[in-house]
């Protein structure tokens, strides 16, 4: 049982006055986190000691900055498989992921450190006896507001781009992984000035509480809606809005591929941390030429999988998050068969403790259908058949989302049709995970907007000054 405490002004254990919640695991009800929720007075006190630390750390140099960032990876390292069981524990996430999302955590913190101190800025060519530069400074106060799906590698990636480039934070992990977000933050202050870096907690009224704040920045990764609201309550105060939301993430099955090396793909992509990722896959367009086959042999791979609680180290799909997510997913596919799709595995509620649902394969669905035209965030393969890539490049790109999308075809100039054409971030083409370190996805449309990680996410939290010097008089230094 992990007892939460608030981390305000340089101060563990400050605040929760607002009450207390409880987290609960999903495989077994039992529960796993008690934690304080923090009034609107609190945050508002936490906004104020922020932006009093935010100027020494802004001036701090960037080569110490970094040092704390490293020392912070060397601390997460140590506390590793302490914070995957905690992932596990409190959002079911099969431990082997949680422990993937922690060493990813650790590789971002680890790239924002080496990044940060080499970060310029740019000569302007002007007089010959002036000088013109233009130089990126921090922006201020940053409130970084995260998921629970995999809150160790998001919240690394956030924290660590803002706090390297000079900002100071206030960090507001799910409330449904306050315990991850908690020991996160242990990690990470242990290596910080005081002040620098502040835990608020609770649920969503502390998330929009911070948002209405006096702040520089709200990132915020998570829901469409909350993401919304966010950006209008940053249009209210003049904050930026750094926003990663959800999606519909479409995988297209073109003609000539290997059905069976598709379905494992399409598994992979809808039922890996049980759907609840933010680039999985939650349509595919199949092609009628090859949709049989892949179907059956996506059936056959959704009934061999390994179900259990995330602790056991066999389990290859654990619960969702909670019951009331499962209500949710369940929903969208009671409601598509209803609507005449047909359901092929799964697609049932489970006897027992838990959230637990099962990987399911519903065919014959329509574009029109709330499950393929909404988020859905389960272990849910919902599958449209066309009759060309034309189609499902159509199909793909008819959505109010603009996450990601995945391609799998033998031919390249589909592959070349496919990311020039599809209104995404993100197009991975013959692999519906994966790419180079690096890469800095840029949503659109209802998924959000702004870089969200690699090198440009330090751009993001920073802001450019143009300076103009000349010598007095109009002569010579």
């Amino acid at each position: 049982m992990y007892r939460v405490e608030q981390l305000i002004g340089g101060v563990w254990g400050a605040g929760g006055e607002g009450g207390e919640l409880t987290v609960h695991d999903p495989a077994d009800g039992a529960p796993v986190s008690t934690v304080p929720v923090a009034t609107a007075d609190e945050v508002a006190k936490a906004v104020e000691a922020a932006r009093g630390a935010a100027a020494e750390w802004a001036a701090t140099p960037p080569a110490e900055r970094a040092a704390a960032l490293h020392r912070a990876a060397d601390a997460l390292t140590a506390a590793a498989d302490e914070l995957a069981a905690a992932t596990t524990a409190e959002m079911g996430k099969p431990l082997g992921d949680a422990r993937g999302g922690v060493e990813a955590g650790i590789g971002t913190l680890r790239q924002y450190a080496e990044l940060g101190p080499v970060r310029g800025g740019r000569t302007l060519h002007g007089g010959a006896a002036a000088i013109d530069f233009m130089a990126p400074e921090p922006r201020g106060v940053v409130a970084a507001i995260t998921p629970w799906n995999d809150p160790v590698a998001v919240s690394c990636g956030l924290l660590g781009a803002a706090l390297v480039t000079g900002n100071v934070v206030l960090y507001k992990p799910s409330e449904r992984t306050p315990a991850t977000g908690w020991l996160l933050a242990k990690v990470l202050d242990s290596g910080l000035p005081a002040g620098v870096l502040s835990l608020l907690t609770g649920g969503a009224e502390v998330g929009a509480a911070l948002s209405a704040q006096e702040v520089d920045v709200v990132a915020h990764v998570g829901s469409t809606a909350t993401g919304r609201a966010i950006a209008a309550a940053c249009a209210r105060t003049g904050a930026k809005a750094l926003l990663e939301n959800g999606g519909s993430d479409p995988l297209i099955v073109d003609a000539g591929v290997d059905p069976v090396w598709a379905a494992q793909q399409a598994a992979m992509g809808s039922f890996a941390n049980a759907g609840q990722i933010c680039v999985a896959v939650e349509r595919i367009y199949a092609h009628r030429d090859v949709a049989e086959d892949f179907v059956d042999a996506l059936v056959e791979r959704a009934r061999s999988l390994r179900v259990g609680p995330g602790r056991d180290p066999d389990t290859e799909l654990g619960p969702l998050v909670d019951r009331r997510h499962r209500d949710h997913v369940h929903g969208q596919v009671t409601a598509a068969v209803a609507e005449g799709a047909t359901l092929r595995v799964g697609g049932t509620l489970p006897d027992g403790p838990g959230a637990f649902y099962p990987a399911t394969v519903v065919s014959d669905c329509r574009q029109e259908m709330t499950l393929i035209r909404e988020e859905t965030f389960g272990p849910v393969a919902a599958v449209v058949v066309v009759d060309s890539f034309s189609e499902a490049l159509k199909c793909a790109a008819d959505s109010p989302y603009g996450l990601a999308a995945t391609v799998l075809t033998p031919s390249m100039s589909h592959a070349q049709r496919a990311w020039r054409e599809l209104p995404v971030g993100t197009v991975k083409v013959n692999a519906v995970f994966g790419g180079a370190p690096g890469g800095a996805a840029q949503p659109r449309r209802g998924s959000g907007q702004g870089f969200g990680y690699g090198p440009e996410l330090l751009d993001e939290f920073s802001t450019v000054k143009t300076v103009h010097i000349e010598a007095p008089g109009g002569g010579h230094w």
